[in-house]
């Protein structure tokens, strides 16, 4: 096997590298991750590419999504205190670091991407030391394995020198719902009652709403949309750095993966929401509005695509991180991993310590939110997956 780095997909071809991240995950395929490249994403937040590529006879059969990062804005695992503390105890810069993430996207999904007709193991070992190596090259803090899926986390883990920290998001399963009236009958009374009364509230307003894929969207969609996106983020200080012209590509590029849900009142839009689908799941991203109506961000972000998870038999609904409001409305915590390298042992030693004692202060906070539960019966205690 030959071990290689790129500073670009647009040097990898799209068919080439689908091969081995599957199109399951919208967030690792080809057309969404180059989009970012040529669209001028990465920049606001300085990921900067170094994907470590595996090939077997020319063949790619593995790669990993790596970033070199000068900060930690966009992650969604926080280390900002790893960061202060590395600088006091070992009196280095934290920074440049390593990530094998999607920029701004809190989704868990495969980071080891590898062919299905090869032997997973030699191939796994082949990209995980091919990280090792440019960490150690490079001579940075610390590797980073972020929302890793129950395939590579267990791989992860075992690696000498990996260490993994447990965190939580909210998920929404469908455990054969018939349609919308059928999962609020499993609620309890006084939870069902909230949620009929949240849509009432949102659909007086008179708002109509209208569920979008990539063919039907048009520029005019995007760029409100985009405006509502930007809104979002500028409200809360911060940058937005999606452009619209990403969204434009990869809704011409993934169309089929593209769920934009929009609220039309009086000729105008008011409000929308972006999604995206995979193979079995269908993943929140953002929300923005141009005017302010009693829980219509409930009824588009939550609402509306449960609906469409039920209707086209989608399994699983990931509305983003954070969020103890999505607990009353059927979105039970389940845990998160991330996995990380630190170059230096002393402190290494110090952070294994803390995310000891941070795991028990999560899995408490975990059993305290199961209480919340709106599922009535023996449901109504959430599940928590733990490895």
């Amino acid at each position: 096997m030959q071990i290689c780095y790129t500073d670009s997909l647009e040097k990898v071809p799209a068919d080439a590298w689908n091969a081995v991240s599957g199109i399951d995950n919208p967030f690792v395929r080809h057309e969404f991750l180059v989009a970012l490249e040529r669209h001028d994403c990465l920049l606001p937040y300085g990921w900067q590419p170094i994907h470590v590529l595996v090939h077997d006879n020319h063949q790619l059969v593995g790669a990993l999504p790596l970033y070199i990062k000068t900060n930690s804005r966009g992650e969604f695992v926080f280390d900002w205190a790893w960061a202060d503390a590395y600088e006091r105890m070992m009196g280095k810069n934290y920074y440049p670091k390593l990530v094998c993430s999607v920029p701004y996207t809190p989704v868990t999904g495969p980071r080891l991407l590898i062919a299905p007709h090869v032997e997973r193991a030699s191939v796994a070992a082949a990209l995980t030391g091919g990280a090792q190596a440019v960490a150690k090259k490079l001579q940075v803090s610390s590797l980073h394995y972020l929302f890793s899926n129950e395939i590579d986390t267990p791989f992860l883990r075992q690696q000498p020198g990996l260490m993994a920290r447990m965190g939580y998001q909210f998920h929404w399963d469908n455990r054969g719902y018939s349609d919308f009236a059928d999962y609020l009958d499993r609620f309890k009374s006084k939870k069902r009652q909230q949620i009929r009364r949240e849509r009432r509230d949102a659909q007086s307003c008179g708002a109509t709403i209208e569920m979008l894929d990539g063919y039907q969207a048009t520029a005019e969609h995007w760029a409100i949309f985009h405006d509502f996106y930007s809104s979002t983020f500028l409200r809360k200080f911060n940058v937005p750095a999606l452009s619209l012209n990403f969204f434009k590509a990869i809704a011409k590029s993934m169309p089929e993966a593209i769920v934009l849900v929009m609220a039309h009142l009086d000729g105008r839009y008011v409000a929308g929401a972006f999604n995206l689908r995979g193979t079995d799941t269908l993943y929140g991203r953002y929300w923005g509005c141009g005017e302010h109506f009693r829980h219509l961000h409930f009824e588009v972000c939550y609402y509306q695509t449960l609906e469409f998870c039920i209707e086209y038999g989608l399994q699983r609904f990931e509305a983003g991180a954070q969020g103890e409001h999505k607990i009353s409305r059927g979105f039970l915590p389940k845990a998160t991993w991330s996995v990380h390298w630190l170059a230096q042992p002393a402190f290494a030693l110090v952070i294994n310590q803390f995310i000891d004692q941070e795991t028990v202060a999560i899995h408490e906070y975990i059993e305290e939110l199961k209480t919340h539960s709106p599922f009535k019966g023996k449901g109504g205690r959430a599940r928590i997956k733990q490895d």
